[in-house]
């Protein structure tokens, strides 16, 4: 912006006057925010809505797996197994005695007396685990103690893992252990062998089944437990596949039976439902403070009177009206879920919706999961309204152009003003320069006229 300087030499309100053309002037740039802070507000409401329709879509997506219908409760009744359960578990009730964990083998060999010196040199180590044989070339390698766990804790694949423990018996204190990745005696290490390093091989050489000097074997186990008198084997401590839906996870074992109890909870379904129905409301609660209108102040927001706006409420709102179970005919009113004549938002009678849920539970399950069911129907409007080439994002792009527009406009009005400011300050500076010229003359002539007659008296 320009600036007003050495004016006012002869006297006019040339600054007052320039101040008051800039003001004039920039009336214009005024508008032009305005309309900018307007589309900006407009950005700002719509990002707003899309969120509020994105979080309306995850509750329908919530409520529209079939995981949220038919929980079961599980309660056991000891501390030596826990239990999980899905949707398709059965409820019921089970009697479950662990006789033996599940635990993984471990190999403990002699002791040596440093963990740095090499054992032989070069080789081909190979290490078979559950009929897999796996091989490690030590050529060019060291093969001392630490060398060994490194080689084989850097392979994963192997099935076993190697450390070093300390035991203080002076002179042969390092001692090897490797020990089963995964428990169960299908995961135990059957042969170990080393080829091309002899020293090392009677040092490390196992063969599984018999006994093998240096060698201290704790041996793997599997699981064993029944359920209801039945013997069930596993190789770990988590049994799966055994019980429908139903993961065990055992922790000690028990001298008689211990009851597992299965009951079905409707209360997660009901939440999935109560969520649902607060996520619509709150959406609704957007679009009412993103449209008001003020009619004692005659305000409007953001979006009042905006096209997407309504057709956000109407398509959300045909989607809720036309869900329907086309088996039994379910509907959200059916099971307890109505919408409020008044303000459009939807209310639970909770004593009709746990009735639905405990007397026709997959007629509820099928209306929310189904094909044409609530969650599926509102989660297609959502993502038709908020995907990358949906409404919003149409609506968002257009408007972005809009502002960047209308910021090209500012800044090509703004220089024109301070150029056009540029031209009046220096058309009043010469102003100023022959006005305050012909002050100077005027104040000689009449200082020459002064004198004259002060002459003409004198005579």
């Amino acid at each position: 912006m320009a600036t007003v300087s050495s004016l006012g030499l002869s006297g006019l309100p040339l600054t007052d006057l320039l101040n008051n053309l800039r003001t004039n002037e920039s009336k214009v740039l005024s508008a032009i925010k305005d309309r900018q802070t307007a589309a900006e507000t407009k950005l700002s409401a719509y990002s707003k809505l899309k969120d509020a329709v994105a979080s309306f879509q995850k509750a329908a997506q919530a409520v529209g797996k079939t995981d949220a219908f038919g929980a079961l409760a599980v309660k056991s009744g000891s501390d030596a197994f826990s239990a999980t359960a899905d949707s398709s578990a059965i409820p019921g009730q089970y009697a479950i005695k662990v006789d033996k964990l599940a635990s993984a083998q471990t190999l403990v060999y002699a002791g040596r007396a440093d963990r740095t010196t090499d054992i032989g040199t070069d080789g081909t180590l190979r290490i078979t685990v559950g009929g897999t044989e796996k091989s490690i070339d030590l050529t060019g390698k060291g093969t001392s103690l630490n060398d060994l766990v490194a080689a084989i804790n850097a392979d994963s694949s192997i099935g076993v893992n190697a450390t070093i423990v300390n035991d203080g018996t002076p002179g042969s204190q390092y001692r090897l252990l490797l020990t089963s990745r995964e428990t169960g005696t299908q995961n135990a290490v059957t042969n170990i062998a080393v080829d091309g390093n002899a020293d090392l091989h009677s040092f490390l050489g196992y063969a599984g089944g018999g006994s093998t000097a240096g060698v201290t074997v704790q041996a793997a186990s599997d699981a064993e437990l029944t359920i209801n008198g039945i013997a069930v084997t596993s190789q770990s401590n988590t049994v799966e596949n055994v019980i429908d839906g139903v993961k065990l996870t055992l922790s000690q074992t028990t001298t008689s039976a211990a009851n597992l109890t299965l009951t079905r909870d409707d209360s997660v379904a009901k939440k999935a439902v109560e969520d649902f129905v607060s996520s619509y409301n709150s959406l609704l609660g957007t679009i009412k403070t993103l449209t008001a209108y003020d009619t004692t102040a005659k305000t409007s927001s953001a979006l009042t009177g905006d096209s997407l706006a309504r057709t956000v409420q109407t398509r959300m709102r045909d989607a809720l009206s036309g869900a329907i179970d086309p088996a039994s005919g379910a509907t959200l009113s059916k099971i307890g879920v109505s919408t409020d004549p008044k303000t459009g938002e939807l209310k639970i009678d909770n004593d009709k919706l746990t009735k639905a849920l405990s007397e026709d539970l997959s007629s509820v399950k099928a209306l929310f999961t189904g094909a044409s069911g609530v969650g599926t129907r509102v989660d297609q409007t959502a993502e038709s309204l908020v995907k990358s080439d949906g409404a919003f994002s149409t609506t968002i792009s257009g408007l972005n152009k809009t502002i960047a527009e209308i910021k090209k406009q500012y800044d090509a009005t703004s220089d024109r003003i301070d150029q056009r400011m540029e031209t009046y300050r220096a058309q009043f500076t010469q102003l100023d320069a022959m006005v305050s010229q012909m002050n100077s003359l005027s104040s000689y002539l009449s200082q020459q006229l002064s004198a004259l007659n002060g002459i003409k008296s004198s005579k």
